[in-house]
This record gives structure tokens, sequence and C-alpha cells, in this order.
């Protein structure tokens, strides 16, 4: 059992890694390429859109033929296409794999985290090997920032990509002889209406949400792909309550646990990964500091995380999870509206951020556990693909919509281009993020009446 939870936490700590390791590297691989700084975020965007709009497909397919068979089938894809990315000579073949590097994690993520819930019973020990998942994938997230400057320091941007392989083909070496096959014994059909139309939606949401960040929002490419997505998804809601076998049944959606567990859900990584990127403007463009620095100052929020995740599941055991994602959204709530304080001073401002950060990824990790085990509690074993699909896709949409939301904002508030002018429009975009996390809080607080982990 012990060896099935490693092989599973050390894919998804892979994964976490794999969204933020580019981050650093992007200009440095820009210019090796040759891509034009208006054409630079299609490497992040074409991963994003992808891994976004596909998980919850994948999610159920992941149900219906085989959570093994997936999760293997896409770890051989994310190592084939990390290979080609590091190999890549031109533009055209790197954004090629990040669309595969994208498709393969949309099928590993959901299909590893399903067979996580499933090999480990509802209660003390799944909410532990959630709180061990969470804790790994938000250190990895961090760890990514680190990895990607030092790698792309000391040897080259393609490391980034290389690093990959070995952790892949180790993966795809141990799996099979420790995870059993999971699936149900009748197979209904797969809803392909319903796959389509959300699949759609959501790659529109996430293109018009990129693009917005990009051009701002008064660009009409991007408030058009953001209407087509929500009527995409509008069009999802009603293909699912007349389909004979629906992707996601409607009384799954109307579960108080699934749909505002995947609320919090998203409003946790939006908040967390965006802050990310704001401190990150705020160490480069207002203190000075070198990417590498910057990337290194980030090690305390790591630590934060493991923390918060190795305490979650006690908070849960002693408390509930209604209880941990209230504690967990008001200790972060806190932490980020400490950063609203920060300054042009570089010794007061890490003497503030750091510590600000470290409370703050605590407090995260506890809403992150939380929405984890209360999204995927009380459903039987043969739709933990389609639920964890759906904690997923919350995930993978909080990752990507905050840093362009928080980037428009930021560079909206910003009345000039001098130190003051820079700062103001971060601190603007801090208490943005400080309101949605507070809402977090009061959202979960009113409408999850929920004292349990397995009630509805």
């Amino acid at each position: 059992m012990r060896l099935t939870l490693g092989v599973l936490l050390v894919a998804q700590f892979m994964l976490a890694v794999d969204f933020s390791i580019l981050n650093v590297a992007l200009p440095v691989m820009g210019e090796g390429l040759g891509f034009s700084l208006a054409n630079l975020q299609w490497i992040a965007t074409a991963f994003a859109l992808c891994a976004a709009g596909f998980t919850l497909m994948f999610g159920r397919v992941a149900d219906l033929f085989g959570r093994r068979r997936l999760f293997l089938g896409g770890l051989a894809v994310l190592g084939l296409a990390s290979l080609a990315g590091g190999l890549a000579t031109s533009p055209e073949v790197l954004i090629v794999a990040r669309i595969f590097q994208g498709l393969a994690t949309a099928a590993v993520t959901p299909a590893g985290l399903s067979l996580l819930t499933t090999s480990f019973p509802e209660g003390p020990l799944r909410e532990k090997a959630l709180g061990l998942n969470g804790a790994l994938m938000s250190a990895g997230f961090t760890t990514g920032a680190i990895l990607g400057g030092v790698l792309t320091d000391l040897l080259s941007w393609r490391w980034a990509f290389f690093i990959n392989v070995p952790v892949a083909a180790a993966v795809l070496i141990i799996a099979p002889m420790v995870i059993a096959e999971s699936r149900p014994q009748q197979r209904p059909r797969l809803d392909l209406p319903g796959a389509l139309s959300v699949t759609l939606g959501l790659l529109a949401v996430v293109f018009g949400f990129t693009q917005a960040g990009e051009h701002g929002w008064t660009h009409l490419p991007a408030l058009g792909a953001l209407a087509a997505g929500v009527l995409l998804l509008i069009a999802f809601y009603f293909i699912e309550r007349t389909s004979p076998a629906p992707l996601v049944p409607v009384t799954v959606l109307r579960r108080r646990t699934v749909a505002w567990g995947n609320i919090a859900g998203v409003l946790a990584f939006v908040t967390e990964t965006s802050l990310v990127f704001l401190l990150t403007l705020y160490l480069q463009q207002v203190l000075g500091f070198s990417p590498l620095a910057a990337g290194l100052s980030f090690g305390v929020l790591g630590l934060g995380t493991v923390l918060g995740g190795t305490l979650a599941p006690r908070v849960i055991a002693r408390t509930s999870t209604r209880t941990t994602l209230i504690t967990g959204a008001l200790i972060q709530t806190a932490a980020t509206a400490a950063l609203l304080a920060l300054g042009t001073n570089t010794t007061t401002g890490l003497a503030l951020m750091l510590p600000a950060t470290f409370i703050g990824g605590v407090g995260n990790m506890l809403l992150i556990v939380g929405f984890m085990v209360t999204a995927t509690s009380g459903l039987p074993d043969h739709e933990q693909g389609m639920a964890t699909g759906l904690a997923t896709m919350s995930q993978q949409i909080g990752i990507t919509m905050g840093t362009p939301v928080m980037s428009a904002i930021a560079t909206g508030a910003m009345t000039t281009t001098t130190l003051t002018g820079i700062l103001g429009g971060i601190h603007t975009a801090i208490a943005v993020n400080t309101a949605l996390v507070l809402l977090t809080a009061l959202t979960t607080t009113l409408f999850l009446r929920t004292p349990t982990t397995t009630d509805k």
C-alpha cells in the first residue's frame, strides 16, 4: 500500500513541477528558438489549454476504460513529449510538445487521483493520502519555480523538459507491479455530446482568460471566447440532464460537497498561484532580484505548504472538512492581507514576505486538502474518476485563470512605470486576491452546511 502511494505521489509531484518549471526559463527559451515576444506566452498557453480543457473528459474515460491503463498511457505520452520539447529546434515543434504535455497531464492527473482515492477507504487513511498529495502538489509548484531557475542557469532550459523523462520512465516500470487496474464491471457508453461541449467550453473559457490577461478585458477576441465558453458550458448542463449515460450526472453536480467543494478549490488555486506571480513581479521589478533569487525566495512558501498538508488530515479528523476549509481560508486571508504592507525596502520587504508566505502556505494547503476531501467524498468507487476529474478540472482552471486575471488587474492599476507605480498595481491585485480568499471562507460558511466528510 505504501509503495502504491509512493508511486502515485511521485507522479503527481512531477506534474506539479511541470506546471511552473518553465516560468523562469521562458525568456531564454524564446530567445534560443526564435519566438517573438508576442508569441512567447503560447509556450504556457498551449499547455494550459489542453491540461484544463480535457481533464473532465479524461477523468470519465478513466472510469470507463481503466484508470491504471490511462495513467500509464498518459505518463508514456508525457515522457515522449518532454523528450521532444527538450530536443526542439523550432517554435512549432516546441508548441506541439507542449500540447501533448498538456493532454498527458489532463489524463494522468485525474487517473492518478482516482487510483489514490479508490486505493484507500473513505475516512482517515484517504484524508492522510490526500493531505500528502496536496502538500506534494503545492510543494511541486514551488519546487518547479526554483528548479527552473537552477537548471536554466547551470545547464540549459532544455533540462526543464529532460528532467521529466527519467522520472516518467521509473514510474512506468514500477507502477504496473504495484498498482492494480480499477474499472467498473459494466462499461456504459461515453457521453460524446457532453464530452465535446464541456471540453470546447473549457477551452474557450481558458483561452478567453489568457487573452484577457495578455491584451486586457476590452479585447474582443477574449470577450468572444469567454461568451462562447459560457454558452457551451450551459449547453453541457442541459445535455447532461437528458443523456442516458451522462459524463457528469446532474444529481452529482447538485451535491453540496461536490459543488461548493469545487468552487472552493477553484478559488484556492486562483489565489495562491497568482500570488506567486505577483510576488515574483514584486521581487524582480521592485526589489531588483534575479529570476533565480526570486525563485529561491519561494522555498519558504514550499515549507509552509508541506506543513499545511501534514496538519490538514489531523484538523479534519478532529473537526470536519467544512471547518478545515474555513480555517484555511481565514489563515490565508490574514497572511495575504499582510502583504499589502510591502514596500520598496529590501530588508523590510523580505522580513514581511517570508513569514507571510509561510503562514499563507499553511492556510492554503488546509484549504486545498479540505477541498479535495470534500469534493471526492460520499461517492461510490465507480464515480471516483468523474469526481477527481471535476476536482482536477477545478485545480487546472484555477492555476490557469489566476495569473492572467491578476496580471490584468495589476497592470491596469499601475499609474506609472516607476517603482511606486508598479508597487501600487501589485498592491491592488493583492487586495483583490485577499478578497477572493475571504469570499471562499464566506461561501463555505453559508452554503457548505456539512459537518462531516460523508454528508451530502
